[in-house]
Order: C-alpha cells, then sequence, then structure tokens
C-alpha cells in the first residue's frame, strides 16, 4: 500500500510541481524516496533552504504555477522563512513542505522540535500541521488551493513518522481547481469612472503590477485620454515596451519625470498597485484607484474614487465610453521633460568611469545592449537594484524580478535558479551586490551542479551602497559598510564556472560579451565606482543637509580623500542639487 510520501508526491505531480527545492535529511527522507522512486519531479539540491525558498518564489512569479519548497526538522525548515517572506509579499503561489520531528514527540521540547504554526504564521496564507494519515490529502488540498487562488505561500508541516505510514482513502478532493473569473467593477461604477475621466484634461496613469497583463488596455487608454504612463519597478517589463505615452518610474529608484506628471496632473488613475511610498504620492488632485484586493484602496493615498476589479477586466469595460481627449498640450509636456531626463541619465553612460571605479550605469547599459530580447534578469536588493531600473529596458518578452516587496538581500543568485530551472533556453542574467552575493555564496554550486548557463554580474563596490547612501543622507559619516572581497572570479572557477574580472571599462564591452555568450554558467566580477550615488525623483532638503554633514564628519575624522572621490564621481547629481 502506498505511504504518506507517496500520496504527497502524487497530489504534487497533479498540482502541476515540476521540482522540490529542498536539502535532504532526518524527516525528509521519506519524501526524498519518493519523489526518487516516481520519477517526474525533480529534486533540486540546494546548499541552503533559503536559496530553495528564493527560487521557488521565483519560478512561481515567472510561470504563474505552483511552485515548492521544503525544509527538514527545525533549523532546515526555519532557513525557508525569509525566502517565504518574499515569495508571499510578491503573491507568488508556492507551498512549502515544512518536514518536523515526528508526532509523538510533540510538545516534549525535542532535538530539533520547532512551532511551524506560529513560526510561519506572518508569511502564510495556509498553515497547517497534519499529524494523521486521514488529515494529510486534505491539508495538502487546502495548501495548495489557497496559494492558488490567494496568490501566496501555504505551510504544512508534516511529521517525519507521518510521511511512512500508509495513506488512507478520503472521500473529498484531491484535485486541484484553477477557475478565472472575469472581474470588474458593475455598469454603474463603469460609467462613473467614464464620466469622470471625461472631464478632466490632466490625466495621468500610474501602473502596478495588477497592470502587468492589460498592457494593450493601458495604451489604448492612455491615448485616448492623451495621459502619460507612470509605472512601479515590478511592471517595468510589462508596461513600458511599446507605449508612446510612457514616463518611467517613480519612488526611492524612479525617475524625476514620473513623479513629475503625477504632481502636474488634476486626475490621477492608480491601476492594480499597491506602491508602499506615499511620499511620492500627489495631495493636490483626484485620485482613482482599481484594485483586484478592494481591502489596499486608500491606504497608500487619499483616494477619492475606490473600485474593485482586476486592470484589464475593468478598462475593457471602460474603453468604450471614453471619449477621445483632443488636447494633447499635457502629454507633450510630459514627454519633453521624460527626454531631457533620459538625456541626463546617459552623462554616467558616456563617462564610463575610471579604472577600478567604472560607472554601474555604464555597465547597465551595456547589458541592456547586449542581453537578449527575452533575457531573464534577476536584481539584489540595493544599488544593483537601481542600476537594473533605470537602464534595463523593456521589450515585451524580458522579465524581471527581484525583493521587490520584502527588501531581502542575496535574492538575485538563488532566484536566477529558479529562473533558470523554469525557464530552460532563455538567458538568465543576475545583477548581485557584493553584500548580497556574499550572503549566500554557498549556492553558487548549485548552479554548476546543475549545469545552469546563468550569469552572475557583479556590481562590486567593495560596500553596501545603499546602506552607505543611506548614511549619508541622514547626515552620518558611512560606518562598517566596506566589503573585504574575496576574489569572486577565482571562486566562481573554484566553483566550476567561468570567472571574469573586469576593472577597466574600455575592457567591459568585450568582456561582457565573452561572458554572457559563454555556453555554461559564468559569473563576470565588476570592479564599479563605491562613490556613485543614486538620486531619487525628488531630492529634499534635509537630504541635502545630510549629505553635506556627512561629508564634513568625514572631512573631521580625516576621509578628505573619501569626500573629493564622491565629488569627481557625481559632479552632475551635485550639480543638480546647488
Amino acid at each position: 500500500m502506498a505511504k504518506v510520501a507517496d500520496q504527497m508526491v502524487e497530489m504534487l505531480v497533479n498540482a502541476g510541481i515540476k521540482r522540490i527545492y529542498a536539502v535532504t535529511g532526518d524527516s525528509l527522507n521519506e519524501v526524498n524516496d519518493a519523489v526518487r522512486r516516481e520519477g517526474s519531479i525533480q529534486w533540486v539540491h540546494v546548499r541552503h533552504e533559503e536559496a530553495g525558498a528564493y527560487a521557488a518564489g521565483a519560478e512561481a512569479q515567472l510561470t504563474g504555477n505552483l511552485a515548492c519548497c521544503a525544509g527538514s526538522s527545525g533549523p532546515g525548515h526555519v532557513h525557508l522563512i525569509n525566502g517565504l517572506y518574499d515569495a508571499h509579499r510578491s503573491g507568488a503561489p508556492v507551498i512549502a513542505i515544512a518536514s518536523t520531528v515526528a508526532s509523538f514527540e510533540y510538545g516534549t521540547e525535542y532535538f530539533q522540535e520547532t512551532n511551524t504554526i506560529k513560526l510561519f504564521d506572518d508569511c502564510s496564507h495556509y498553515n497547517q500541521v497534519a499529524t494523521t494519515p486521514k488529515q494529510f490529502p486534505r491539508m495538502l488540498q487546502a495548501g495548495i488551493q489557497a496559494a492558488l487562488h490567494r496568490k501566496g505561500v501555504s505551510v504544512l508541516g508534516v511529521p517525519g513518522d507521518l510521511t511512512s505510514m500508509d495513506a488512507e482513502e478520503i472521500t473529498t478532493s484531491t484535485q486541484n481547481f484553477d477557475p478565472v473569473a472575469v472581474t470588474r467593477p458593475n455598469d454603474e461604477d463603469i460609467a462613473k469612472l467614464a464620466a469622470l475621466v471625461n472631464q478632466h484634461k490632466k490625466i495621468t496613469m500610474f501602473c502596478g503590477i495588477g497592470a502587468a497583463d492589460a498592457h494593450d488596455e493601458v495604451v489604448a487608454l492612455s491615448q485616448k485620454l492623451n495621459a502619460p504612463v507612470a509605472y512601479s519597478f515590478r511592471s517595468k517589463m510589462d508596461i513600458q515596451y511599446n507605449n508612446p505615452n510612457e514616463v518611467g518610474m517613480t519612488g526611492l529608484l524612479g525617475l524625476p519625470s514620473a513623479y513629475h506628471s503625477m504632481h502636474e496632473s488634476d486626475l490621477l488613475i492608480l491601476l492594480g498597485t499597491d506602491f508602499p511610498y506615499t511620499p511620492f504620492m500627489p495631495t493636490g488632485c483626484k485620485i482613482v484607484q482599481v484594485d483586484i484586493k478592494p481591502e489596499r484602496i486608500g491606504r497608500r493615498a487619499k483616494v477619492d474614487v475606490g473600485l474593485s476589479g482586476s486592470v484589464k477586466d475593468t478598462l475593457v469595460a471602460l474603453l468604450p465610453q471614453v471619449e477621445q481627449h483632443g488636447d494633447d498640450s499635457f502629454l507633450k509636456a510630459q514627454l519633453d521633460f521624460y527626454a531631457d531626463v533620459k538625456k541626463n541619465m546617459k552623462i554616467y553612460v558616456d563617462d564610463t568611469g575610471k579604472k577600478e571605479n567604472i560607472h554601474p550605469e555604464y555597465i547597465a547599459s551595456l547589458i541592456d545592449e547586449l542581453a537578449t530580447d527575452d533575457a531573464i534578469f534577476t536584481v539584489d536588493t540595493g544599488m544593483s537594484c537601481v542600476w537594473g531600473s533605470r537602464y534595463i529596458n523593456a521589450t515585451g518578452k524580458r522579465k524581471m524580478i527581484g525583493s521587490f516587496n520584502h527588501g531581502s538581500m542575496a535574492n538575485a543568485m538563488p532566484q536566477a535558479i529558479g529562473a533558470a530551472l523554469a525557464m530552460p533556453g532563455r538567458q538568465v542574467i543576475a545583477l548581485c551586490g557584493d553584500g548580497g552575493l556574499s550572503m549566500l555564496l554557498g549556492d553558487m554550486a548549485t548552479i554548476t551542479q546543475y549545469n545552469l548557463p546563468i550569469k552572475i554580474i557583479v556590481f562590486n563596490n567593495r560596500s553596501l551602497g545603499m546602506v552607505k547612501l543611506e548614511m549619508e543622507v541622514a547626515g552620518l559619516p558611512d560606518w562598517q559598510t566596506e566589503m573585504h572581497n574575496p576574489d569572486f572570479a577565482m571562486v566562481a572557477k573554484a566553483m566550476g564556472m567561468k570567472g571574469i574580472t573586469i576593472k577597466d571599462p574600455d575592457e567591459a564591452k568585450q568582456a561582457l560579451i565573452e561572458g554572457l555568450i559563454y555556453k555554461g554558467p559564468a559569473l563576470i566580477n565588476i570592479f564599479t565606482d563605491p562613490n556613485a550615488l543614486a538620486m531619487p525623483p525628488k531630492v529634499e532638503l534635509g537630504q541635502v543637509k545630510g549629505m553635506a554633514l556627512s561629508m564634513t564628519k568625514l572631512m573631521l575624522n580625516g576621509r578628505m580623500d573619501e569626500v573629493v572621490d564622491t565629488i569627481k564621481a557625481n559632479y552632475k547629481h551635485l550639480k543638480d542639487l546647488i
């Protein structure tokens, strides 16, 4: 008779699971063996469970399908938490198997015993422990359904002794259902929205990830309204391409043009966004928000009209009722402003930097030029995220994922593992910071073990660059942000990868070409300028004062060379501030 472990694997196969990211051991061994015997699921042996959870989250985000990771008793499943937080906050459907100590040891403070209900409660939609064979299939089915339809993480705690027990038949369903509903506001609300947009002339649209499948409808509406289109980082790859009215991103990593358009408008339409940075939201205009989750409406901005529905379904119903606006002066002014912003962005591309202080903007622009039209990018949180967000452009086929909501370090490399396994044949490029890569360095061995042709680009600025900038704008001298790094290219070679180091900007393009066309995994270690600044769309007076105070403290502490290097590296930004 089949064991519970066999039943688990059968249900995961039926739910579309292709692989389980895990480190096997003790309470997971029966599951591991069931996977081996079944044969159609791949067991991906990561070096750290956190990397496995990131990989599963990336797979789920890219495919839209359920993905799976697992952790063994105690420390094994505890390691999943950071990656699961990221997946959950990204709306990625992930089922996590948290195997535990034997059920008869519960409550005894046994070796490696944890309370998985308490542990995973804040990063899951469904979180239960099965202790009997009759409970197990019902709980697994419920967890899968919750992950798929509530868009996030489900955790099922599984005692080690349960997986070796005989499976039992149950009378409820063990299959999964994925119905797709049309979701939009009612006809009366659609008519009111149409009347509102028809009476306003200076309209800006701001799109979040909830508008990702509504590109054509967004463009059509913007052209009817002569409205500029701004977007969040998460939605850039889905909204920017083939969009004549786009004006870039806003937010901490955004551009002045999007900020300007939103603040100059008299009507702002928020589409599928839970954009968290309220200081970037205007307060002097009417605001409409459309979101599939109505509980989110109004929590980031002072919304005048809130409607519930998917962006695509809502715009399909709205478009026939919207009049063609004749006056395009507002749109033209915003597009002209955007053109000036893009011109300024090229300054640090055309000026490539110097040896061991290459401008990261130049590197990011080269990657944009050399990457394939359908490349998948993963970006670490920090400065590499800034350069990716500003200089990697959408094509309609490219994808970019990162820890956009959870904001964790070390996500890019393990997310690239999930991307490469889920999308074989696609170019996968991980834009890593030296701080981020160092955190989970061991899982470079996972890349070589499975011969994944991932290209790791290390923006090696020898510091925690974003933290350094945060301290400076707060008026603090940067302290304990420097990184004493290994030779990343040599580490890559020791792991079995191709390793390349770039210190001279004149050699950067050819070296990047060499690394990107290499058939197997490759790491390209680039010495970028540690003093490169990423200016937000709107610089506050307090930030200017903070930077001046920080530079003064550096000088008083005998670090005049760093002040000079910062000024030299950012002459255009500092000129604009003055």
